[in-house]
């Protein structure tokens, strides 16, 4: 872990959060507030589901307008409860749960759930104020509440069910606990996940979200031992460090968080004229940071239920080679397809591997990874035991999977056999994750669940390319979470001329937002050790004559202005200039072009510059994300940035290993590898400029936006990288931060 993240989590107590969760999910009696036995209603609900699963302890039914219902009394207020109320179940109107909570907090409650909506759900002004005021009570009284705006929860170890459900749940102790802001959504992965036999022991709707968070109720899952898989759905982080120190502390007790996540929204790109804020989005942002503190996000709730089939059973696999045994040469095939299309790979397999599979499968068999066994594989259980064997000691291969389906009915002798003698396989020899892959997706019958639950350490995926976009998905998220943990670099303070451009932007930028102009922006990348071609800010073609004549032919002449993003979209910019008649014709063009586009008065001069050819071009830039923060990306670079997208993002702080992943994880790293025969480029030109990204964002601080360095080009290796074009956004910073 990073000493920046250390850091955060020793600023953080989850022991509150814990004590917290721990009233909501283990009351010693529940208060239905706004009782009904109402057909449908969601009173009645939550009333017969407590009866239902058996809730221990006392059931109170309080409504100002009833003394029974159903034969059962029912209290007028709380002061009339026999005893204190502990956890409340809120059905009251919006207006009047203020004060119902206060009431609730001087009668002794420690919890409450908040079933009410109409606050601020719909972008209601009024719903917004009553919203407010739901929170400022329960900091006030430092209640336990989650809501408003939920369906209730579901914790089987303690028998609470409020949940306002119709149908019967399956309600037994289980390795997985799901929580998230939509309990429709959590409810149909609550029955996904008990068709495939993973029981669910918590079911947490949180809600808006204005007491207990995602971060608190993860916390507490944390010390839950039993559980081994924690499935988030959010929309939006409510306190990035929080989440972040409560995923930590998942990761560090043995759990895997799994996260779906939606809210692709372009509110708050507040600097969409950089090249780095257009393509950052919240998933792009939330990916970066999520991932470096172990959360796999799933792309669809179908690979939800796939990754919690993986990670509740085998575990992540270390790494991305995999090892396969199939049953037929098509199968194979879809393997290998899935496989390239997933960024993993099937090594070749080891000389000591192909002789112990050709011992047993015919020494004229042709080796090759996947292994199509064919018939000769399910001849004796003894003959798949070896097989299985010679992957498992091969050490290029990370996990082993193996064609084959849970069985429907009783008739499949085979692939029952071989399915116990794989689990005892594992648990006695065995040292890598096995799965097995169905062809499609399926459904299971009883008799498929119950020869499910005898085989605890088999994964039993669907469908190939499901099955390796999520061990894709897992693996990549425990690289990123490795790479984390590496020390991030030490950076020497700014000297005194760092340190006054540092100084002269955050004032820019005191009351307003504003954007550097090239030469500003270049400026201040200089200082931090990013190289520019020769350039010079001028006023007039003769002093840009005079700076192209120093600097040698060809120049480039550029429209220098804060107002304008993208020269080459106004005709600002002019390449290959070979003599002088070119650089006063230039000036000329932009400077009328300029003007008929009514940008006349937004010219601050021109830059000429010495031109660059060779090498590849990139694109390396920061951006502030509205709820993780600054995120850092690089990809390949050039007019057509935004339509390739060819990029990748991580975020602060940075070390080597770190930026060069970000570098890897795109497609112009092959460029500068040496694509074809190409000349090796400086990739240790493009890590430094990243690092050198990072710490500008750390000197600004909250003032800086974004940063937008579109071309960087890395030339031959050894001989650097140049900021072709730059372009730095700033922000007003909040008061008592500093750079």
């Amino acid at each position: 872990m990073s000493a920046i993240a250390r850091a955060e989590d020793r600023l953080l107590d989850f022991e509150t959060s814990k004590r917290k969760v721990a009233a909501l999910l283990e009351p010693r009696n529940v208060v239905i507030v706004g009782a009904s036995n109402r057909p449908g209603s969601i009173a009645a609900m939550v009333r017969r589901n407590l009866a239902r699963y058996e809730f221990a302890g006392p059931v109170y039914l309080v409504n100002p307008g009833r003394d029974e219902i159903d034969g059962e009394r029912c209290y007028r207020d709380l002061a009339s409860l026999p005893e204190a109320p502990d956890h409340l179940a809120v059905l009251a109107p919006a207006p009047a749960v203020r004060e119902l909570l206060l009431h609730a907090s001087d009668a002794g409650a420690r919890s409450a759930t908040v079933f009410s909506t109409g606050f601020g759900e719909a972008l209601d002004p009024q719903g917004a104020l009553l919203g407010q005021q739901l929170r400022d009570v329960i900091a006030r009284t430092g209640l336990a509440v989650s809501g408003p705006n939920c369906m209730g929860n579901l914790a089987v170890k303690s028998r609470l069910m409020t949940l306002a459900l119709q149908d019967p749940v399956q309600f037994r102790r289980g390795p997985v606990a799901l929580v998230g802001q939509s309990g429709g959504i959590l409810l149909y992965l609550y029955w996904a996940l008990a068709e495939r036999g993973i029981a669910a022991e918590y079911m947490i709707t949180s809600g808006n979200e204005a007491g207990l968070t995602l971060a608190d109720y993860i916390a507490y899952f944390a010390d839950q031992p039993a559980l081994k898989v924690i499935v988030i759905y959010l929309e939006a982080v409510v306190d990035t460090a929080k989440f972040k120190a409560a995923c930590r502390a998942a990761r560090t007790a043995g759990k895997s968080v799994i996260a779906v996540k939606l809210g692709q929204s372009d509110a708050g790109r507040e600097a969409a004229l950089a090249h780095t804020a257009s393509l950052t989005g919240s998933i792009q942002a939330f990916d970066a940071m999520a991932g470096e503190v172990g959360v796999v996000r799933a792309e669809t709730l179908d690979d939800v239920v796939e990754t919690a089939e993986l990670l509740v059973h085998t575990g992540a696999p270390d790494g991305r080679r995999l090892g396969a045994i199939t049953l037929s040469g098509a199968f194979r095939g879809l393997l290998l397809d899935a496989a390239e299309q997933n960024h993993l790979v099937f090594p070749p397999l080891g000389r000591q591997t192909a002789a112990s599979l050709r011992s047993v499968l015919g020494a004229g068999t042709l080796m090759s990874n996947p292994v199509d066994g064919g018939f000769s594989v399910i001849t004796s259980t003894e003959t798949f035991l070896t097989c299985i064997d010679a992957l498992n000691s091969d050490p290029d291969i990370d996990v082993i999977l193996v064609q084959e389906a849970l069985p429907a009915r009783a008739g499949s002798d085979r692939a029952e056999r071989y399915m116990a003698a794989l689990e005892n396989y594992i648990t006695t020899k065995g040292t890598k994750p096995i799965c097995y892959v169905a062809l499609v997706s399926h459904g299971l019958t009883d008799y498929s669940l119950a020869l499910r639950a005898k085989t605890p350490h088999l994964s039993f995926l669907h469908e190939a390319n499901k099955s390796l976009r999520v061990i894709d998905s897992v693996v990549r998220s425990k690289e990123r979470e490795g790479l984390a943990r590496i020390s991030s670099l030490a950076h020497a303070p700014p000297d005194a001329h760092t340190r006054a451009l540092i100084a002269k932007a955050r004032e820019r930028a005191m009351s307003v937002p504003c954007t550097l102009n090239e030469a500003q922006s270049k400026e201040l990348l200089r200082a931090y050790g990013i190289a520019t071609p020769a350039e010079r800010l001028v006023l007039n073609s003769a002093a840009a004559v005079e700076a192209a004549t120093a600097f040698g032919y060809p120049v480039v002449l550029k429209a220098v202005s804060s107002k304008i993003a993208h020269k080459s979209d106004h005709a600002a910019v002019a390449l290959n200039l070979n003599g002088p008649d070119d650089v006063i014709a230039a000036f000329a063009r932009i400077t009328d072009a300029l003007a008929s586009q009514g940008l006349a008065d937004s010219l601050e001069g021109m830059l000429v510059c010495k031109q660059i050819t060779g090498g590849a071009e990139l694109a390396l830039g920061l951006h502030r994300d509205q709820e993780v923060g600054p995120v850092l990306m690089a990809g390949s670079g050039g007019s057509l940035l935004e339509l390739v997208r060819d990029v990748a993002f991580c975020v602060p702080p940075l070390n080597r290993k770190k930026a060069l992943d970000l570098i890897e994880r795109t497609r112009i790293a092959r460029v500068i590898r040496g694509y074809r025969g190409g000349v090796p480029l400086d990739v240790d030109a493009a890590i430094d400029a990243l690092i050198a990204l990072d710490r500008i964002s750390a000197d600004l601080g909250d003032a800086v936006q974004s940063i937008d360095i579109n071309p960087f080009t890395v030339l031959p290796k050894g001989q650097g990288g140049l900021a072709l074009d730059a372009m730095i956004a700033l922000r007003p910073p909040k008061a008592g931060t500093g750079g």
